[in-house]
């Protein structure tokens, strides 16, 4: 198959427990993450302190070693020691719900782009009789979020959807809707130390060696699956350099009329200034979705990246699992229903970020929820999963309370139709999501189903995918 094909390899979730031993080619295994402490500062916009986190995950309690067997209280002391350690060590593996008193208000007035009731604080919605209430403010505690529908761009409810906050690898959408068009997928490119050069401590990894040759394909699996900064850094040495990227990335920020975006690193590490929005995040998502190998990346829910050199010269892989656990699923959480991408993300001043696209029946949904307040294992998916059921029930059943933009070139933001006679931004994506032959629409997730395992040039992937149908895709903006 070549490189843009569609594969799928059956397979339980795999909650990628380091191991001290070496995994075999071809197993699924968690890549290392560096970390450091680091505290939150109270201001979004002041972020001096950094760490990318990586999702908790648990591993299964230990059978009785040998000589043990005759021990029944073994495994009982055993769960309790690993319980204790985990409410030790990690208070969101424990579950504890925490409600930051310090947490910050948001501003007074907010960018009004999209709509007057977009810029004005806290939850925006225009029920009609027999709509579904949204959930509580116990239920969706995150500082800002919105729902939206993803053909038309109106947005069914939202709360300080501008508020500008620190965006984490959310932010990697706009990395790819800007840089994702410039490589052919085939294109090799062998890593130089000088292109790891300037990652973050604490960033996330997808395991790029120096001096080794990877595909632009293999690069961006490591950018959505693992969220590599590794492999952001190493595509923008391609690209002309970070400072040249960051400078892209902003200037296509602008075109999409994200003017609460400040984009300062590429990758979405925590810096000073760089902000983004719940918005802004939701048009990156709406924009990079046009692109077919946007899409493919975004769903894909593992695949096998290449590894080392043997001492018989040749690569061997490994396999890489998904950090979006609405797509690939975790020890307390099932894939949701129709879920086809797009982007999480965590760090210290951002807390937890997701943007999500779904569909059911003919619906396609976008969601984006930044920085809840409550501190539980998987709660940014599980507020996601929240808005996505209510949005899914009350579509017909609420006014918009605004919408989502196109780009500058057909849309001045204020929800005038764009000069020119020019096609409105909702139909070049609706004409994007259109689906071919009858599919039953461009979001519709498929199950997993067979075991295949396809060579990719010299590189085995085997890849277990949610994705959308295939689709004919029209309007997509140039330079692809």
């Amino acid at each position: 198959m070549g490189s843009g094909s569609i594969r799928r390899a059956a397979g339980a979730l795999f909650r990628g427990v380091l191991s001290a031993s070496r995994e075999k080619p071809g197993t699924f295994t968690d890549v290392p993450t560096t970390s450091c402490a680091s505290t939150a500062s109270p201001d979004p916009t002041d972020l001096t302190a950094s760490t990318a986190s990586a999702a908790p995950t648990a591993s299964a309690v230990p059978s009785a070693p040998a000589g043990h067997a005759a021990r029944p209280g073994f495994r009982l002391r055993t769960a309790a020691a690993l319980a204790v350690s985990g409410l030790v060590a990690s208070p969101l593996l424990a579950g504890t719900a925490y409600a930051d008193p310090k947490a910050p208000a948001p501003p007074a007035k907010m960018s009004q782009i999209g709509g007057d009731r977009l810029g004005a604080p806290g939850v925006q919605v225009a029920p009609k009789p027999g709509a579904p209430k949204l959930p509580g403010p116990d239920a969706l505690t995150a500082r800002s979020w919105i729902v939206s529908d993803a053909e038309t761009g109106k947005v069914l409810a939202a709360k300080n959807p501008h508020w500008r906050l620190a965006p984490a690898s959310t932010l990697k959408m706009l990395f790819a809707d800007t840089v994702l068009p410039k490589f052919p997928k085939n294109q090799k490119h062998t890593v130089k130390p000088a292109d790891l050069a300037g990652m973050g401590i604490g960033s996330s990894l997808v395991g790029i060696k120096e001096n080794l040759s990877y595909t632009v394909h293999d690069l961006w699996l490591g950018v959505f699956l693992r969220s590599g900064n590794d492999a952001v850094h190493t595509l923008s040495a391609m690209n002309g350099g970070t400072k040249a990227t960051v400078a892209q990335m902003q200037q296509r920020a602008k075109e999409l009329n994200a003017t609460d975006t400040h984009v300062v690193t590429p990758d979405g590490y925590d810096a000073p200034g760089q902000v983004s929005s719940a918005y802004d995040l939701s048009l990156f998502a709406r924009a990079g979705l046009q692109n077919a190998d946007f899409r493919e990346y975004c769903s894909t829910a593992s695949a096998q990246f290449p590894g080392d050199k043997g001492k018989d010269g040749k690569r061997a892989s490994f396999g890489i699992q998904n950090t979006n656990r609405l797509l690939s699923g975790d020890f307390d959480m099932k894939p949701y229903p129709g879920i086809a991408g797009v982007k999480n993300g965590s760090t210290t001043n951002a807390g937890s970020t997701f943007t999500g696209v779904a569909q059911r029946g003919d619906r396609k949904l976008l969601v984006t929820v930044m920085h809840p307040e409550k501190r539980e294992h998987n709660e940014g998916y599980r507020e996601a999963a929240k808005l996505l059921d209510w949005g899914f029930a009350a579509a017909d059943k609420v006014e918009p309370v605004g919408r989502l933009v196109g780009p500058r070139s057909e849309d001045d933001g204020t929800g005038a139709v764009g000069p020119k006679g020019k096609k409105g931004a909702h139909d070049n994506t609706q004409a994007a999501l259109d689906s071919s032959g009858g599919s039953g629409g461009a979001w519709t997730a498929v199950g997993v189903a067979g075991g295949t395992l396809a060579l990719l040039g010299a590189v085995a992937y085997a890849v277990h995918r949610r994705r959308p149908l295939p689709e004919r895709v029209r309007g997509r903006r140039s330079g692809k």
